[in-house]
């Protein structure tokens, strides 16, 4: 079974807003095996609209429409369909109703006729009702196509796919398993990973496909298995992921259950009741950052300090002056200090350290941009490793924190 997405606004083609409501609704729609072909963005225009309705109703079973629902006179999405369905709308009185309402509990302002014309919907359509907003989704049919139309915030759009959109494509459409699985790996390339599974990739069963998806030092394996038996396709898949291990096991962190690998740190420090602090210097806290985002995390991190001037090393942190003189404040033996002093003074099991060159100029240190060194501090003692990561900021700054995390991760499941 197939579906497309349609999202329409141009706060979307001219990159004011990113399109986040497509991914969401993929992933519903692939949960229940629902493939989605093609995701289009179109302008608030009637014939784009039209056209690209036409479109993807001659290649799919669902069209998951998204925004251009709202009151005002660019929202056409409304007049749109019901010009391509060849229908007209009519106020539906529970709509209107659910539209007063939250005028009454939530807005200081009083409701205006733009307002209540968003009560009017297509005759032909099954109402959705949405009672986060005032935009109702709509579930209309042209052939044998369904096409869904959904307003564009998104958690109103969230609670629709939910509640009203993913139980009626169940209960209406006979749909094939799709099964996936994703195996987490870090600290090797797409192309080195690709040569030593070569031969198993070669050998997978003919319903499963593999992807490979890099992203700033890591790369996640998706195999997607598709088929009548579920329980057979899980099997299988299992038994594939096992042989997987068998090859590249040294480079797994974990299956891709939607957390990131400070989820898993997390999860292990908080299962082993384990602790965590932090040092971060060109980093600027974006290590603590990404530890702090994650619900729970007061329970396994101690906290961070972020040495960004070389002065609140030496002052804050204890690391010796004679140490950056002799070696410079890019170097092994200051991320030492600053991840073996950390983890004293903030009293944890683990400490990260990150100092390094960022750019776009040297600093206080003679190293060349790029350079980083990162330090991670344990019971069984402090090591630290040199990186050389080319010249863009952005990205110096992000693959460095993933490697910190890929570091503390092994250190962690050796202890």
């Amino acid at each position: 079974m197939q579906a497309e997405i349609i999202t329409i606004g141009d706060e979307i083609l001219i990159g004011q807003i990113v399109d986040s409501n497509s991914a969401f609704i993929s992933k519903a729609l692939n949960k229940i095996g629902v493939a989605v072909y093609q995701i289009t963005s179109v302008q608030d225009e009637r014939e784009h609209i039209l056209d690209a309705l036409e479109t993807a109703g001659n290649r799919s079973e669902v069209v998951i429409l998204t925004g251009g629902l709202g009151p005002t006179k660019d929202d056409i999405t409304k007049h749109t369909l019901c010009e391509f369905l060849d229908d007209t709308l009519v106020r539906d009185q529970k709509v209107l109703e659910n539209i007063e309402e939250l005028f009454k509990k939530y807005f200081s302002t009083p409701i205006s006729e733009l307002n209540r014309n968003q009560a009017l919907v297509p005759s032909k359509a099954t109402v959705l009702q949405n009672p986060n907003g005032t935009a109702p989704g709509l579930w209309t049919k042209k052939g044998r196509t369904v096409f869904v139309s959904l307003p564009g915030v998104p958690f109103e759009m969230k609670h629709l796919i939910h509640t009203e959109v993913i139980p009626k494509i169940t209960s209406e459409f006979e749909r094939p398993h799709i099964y996936h699985k994703t195996i987490v790996t870090y600290g090797m390339g797409e192309s080195a990973i690709a040569d030593k599974i070569e031969e198993w990739e070669n050998n997978l069963p003919h319903f499963i496909r593999l992807a490979y998806l890099p992203n700033l030092g890591k790369v996640r394996l998706r195999l997607t298995a598709r088929g009548a038996d579920k329980e057979q396709l899980e099997t299988v898949v299992a038994q594939q992921v096992q042989q997987l291990h068998t090859l590249i096991g040294d480079i797994i962190y974990g299956e891709d259950d939607g957390d990131s690998i400070e989820q898993q740190i997390g999860k292990v420090l908080t299962q082993k009741q384990l602790s965590l602090s932090t040092a971060e210097s060109f980093t600027g806290g974006k290590i603590a950052e990404k530890i702090t985002a994650i619900p729970g995390a007061s329970a396994y991190f101690k906290g961070s300090v972020v040495s960004y001037a070389t002065e609140t090393k030496i002052e804050v942190l204890g690391v010796p002056k004679a140490v950056i003189e002799e070696h410079s404040v890019v170097s092994e033996e200051v991320a030492t200090a600053m991840a073996e002093n950390v983890r004293r003074i903030m009293e944890s099991d683990f400490a990260i350290a990150t100092t390094g060159n960022a750019g776009p100029s040297k600093g206080d240190s003679d190293a060349e941009v790029g350079t980083v060194f990162i330090a991670i501090s344990s019971p069984n003692g402090t090591f630290a490793q040199k990186f050389t990561i080319g010249k863009n900021r952005e990205r110096i700054v992000n693959r460095s924190v993933n490697r910190a995390f890929e570091m503390l991760w092994k250190e962690i499941l050796n202890f």
